[in-house]
C-alpha cells in the first residue's frame, strides 16, 4: 500500500475534530492558519473561537479598529501576524470587493501569507492540489524517505515541496494535507515518536536504519540577544502613564509603561538616572529580581519601578486604573499589571 493511501486511511480513523475543518470558508481557514503559526492547537483554539465570535465575517475584521484586533490577540505573541491579518482583511474587503482569491498563485500575493498558508487555504477551501509543507511535513518526509537535506537552509524547502506535491492526492488534496500534518503532530513527533504504533514503519527509512533521532537535519543555530527593560509605573492618584510602541521592533503598536532600556542590568546607575529625571519623587523598585521573558531570538530581563509623580508628561497617555484593560499589551506586561493593581482577569 503506498504512502498516500496509507496516510488517508489513517486520517479517516484518527482525524481530530477541529472547527476550521468543518468549513470551506476561506476566511475561517485563513484565520485558523494565521493563529496556529508558532502556536499549539490547544492554545490557539480559544483565540480562534474568540475571533470568529467577535469578527464573524471578513468585513467585520476589515472594518474593526486595529487596537481591538491586537487586544483580542493579546497573549498569542508574534503580533505582526495580527497586524498583517488586519491589513490583509482590509485589502480583500476594500480592494478586492470582499472576494477572497480562489487559487494559490493569487492567495500568496496577500501580505502575511507565505507558501504554507497559501497552500493550506487553496487546498482546504478550493481543493487545489498543492501540498502544505510545515515542520510536521518536513519531519514525516525526511524520516520516511531518508532525506538528509538541512531544513534550515531555505533552498532545500523546494526538495520537500516538490516531493509533497508528487505525493498529494489529486482527488482529496485537502484530506491529504490534513492527514500528513496530523500524523506529524500526533505520531511522528519530534521527541519520542510512536514508531511502534506507526502504520508506515515497515517502509520508513529512519525507523529501519535507526536514524529517527537524526532526522530531519536542522543545523541553523539561533543567536539569542539579551535586552534589559526597565518599566516605570508613573502614578498619580488612581491614574498611570502608558505609551504605544510605534517603532519597528517587538510588540509594535502594543501599549506599555514608559520604558528605559539599558545595555545591562545596572540598578545603581539606573537609580541615579531616574533620580535626576524625577528629583522630587520617591522611586521604588518593585521587582527584586528581573523577570525573564523569552522570545524567539531575544531574552528580555524586565524590571519595574514605581514613581509617584506630581504631574504627567504630555507625551504619555494617562489612563485610570479601572480602564487599563481596554488596551492591548505584551502578555508579560499585562500579567504584571493585573497582579500589581489587582485588576480583574479578562
Amino acid at each position: 500500500m503506498d504512502f498516500t493511501r496509507q496516510l488517508l486511511l489513517w486520517y479517516q480513523k484518527n482525524k481530530r475534530d477541529l472547527p476550521w475543518r468543518n468549513t470551506t470558508n476561506p476566511y475561517y481557514i485563513w484565520l485558523s492558519e494565521i493563529i496556529l503559526q508558532q502556536t499549539r492547537i490547544e492554545q490557539g483554539l480559544p483565540y480562534y473561537l474568540s475571533f470568529t465570535e467577535n469578527f464573524p465575517t471578513l468585513k467585520d475584521l476589515a472594518t474593526a479598529n486595529e487596537d481591538d484586533v491586537l487586544k483580542l490577540w493579546q497573549g498569542l505573541g508574534y503580533y505582526s501576524r495580527a497586524r498583517n491579518l488586519h491589513f490583509t482583511a482590509k485589502t480583500i474587503y476594500f480592494d478586492l470587493n470582499n472576494t477572497f482569491p480562489d487559487n494559490y498563485n493569487n492567495i500568496i500575493k496577500l501580505k502575511g501569507i507565505g507558501p504554507y498558508t497559501a497552500a493550506a487555504i487553496a487546498s482546504f477551501a478550493y481543493k487545489e492540489p498543492v501540498a502544505v509543507v510545515d515542520g510536521n511535513v518536513f519531519r514525516v518526509l525526511s524520516r520516511f524517505f531518508g532525506i538528509h537535506d538541512d531544513i534550515a537552509i531555505g533552498k532545500n524547502r523546494t526538495v520537500f515541496q516538490n516531493l509533497a506535491n508528487e505525493l498529494i492526492s489529486k482527488k482529496h488534496p485537502d484530506l491529504f494535507n490534513h492527514a500528513i500534518m496530523d500524523f506529524g503532530a500526533t505520531v511522528c513527533v519530534p521527541a519520542n515518536p510512536k514508531c511502534g504504533q506507526c502504520i508506515l514503519n515497515q517502509n520508513c527509512y529512519a525507523f529501519l536504519k535507526n536514524k529517527v533521532n537524526q532526522l530531519p537535519v536542522k543545523n541553523k543555530k539561533i543567536t539569542i540577544k539579551n535586552r534589559f527593560f526597565n518599566y516605570l509605573i508613573l502614578k498619580k492618584d488612581d491614574k498611570i502613564a502608558l505609551q504605544q510602541r510605534t517603532d519597528k521592533d517587538i510588540w509594535q503598536q502594543l501599549y506599555e509603561l514608559p520604558l528605559v532600556e539599558t545595555l545591562q542590568d545596572n540598578e545603581e546607575d539606573l537609580f541615579e538616572y531616574l533620580s535626576a529625571l524625577f528629583p522630587e519623587s520617591t522611586i521604588k523598585k518593585i521587582t527584586p529580581n528581573a523577570i525573564k521573558h523569552k522570545l524567539s531570538h531575544q531574552q528580555l530581563h524586565i524590571s519595574f519601578y514605581e514613581i509617584q509623580v506630581a504631574d504627567f508628561d504630555t507625551k504619555h497617555l494617562v489612563v485610570p486604573l479601572n480602564q487599563l484593560d481596554l488596551y492591548a499589551y505584551p502578555i508579560v506586561l499585562w500579567n504584571f499589571l493585573k497582579d500589581f493593581f489587582k485588576l480583574e482577569k479578562n
